[in-house]
């Protein structure tokens, strides 16, 4: 699909630059599949939510990490 854009050129170039490619087209098509990911992983997430019982949450996983003796049992 043939669209018109008026990006900044300042950004352009760092996206051009951050994804690794040589033109306007790849940058601005790896955006769009990176915010679309993003957007279904999200929407998993929230299906997904409260739902693996035995998986720890981040609370518990923090918790895990500043524990003294779990460091030590590195």
């Amino acid at each position: 699909m043939k669209t018109v854009l008026d990006i900044p050129d300042k950004e352009m170039k760092q996206a051009i630059k951050n994804a690794g490619v040589r033109s306007k087209d790849e940058a601005v098509l790896i955006a769009v599949r990176e915010f679309n990911r993003r957007r279904r992983l999200s929407g998993l997430a929230a299906r997904l939510k409260g739902s693996l019982p035995g998986f720890m949450g981040q609370g518990e996983l923090k918790t895990l990490r500043e524990d003294a003796r779990w460091r030590a049992a590195k």
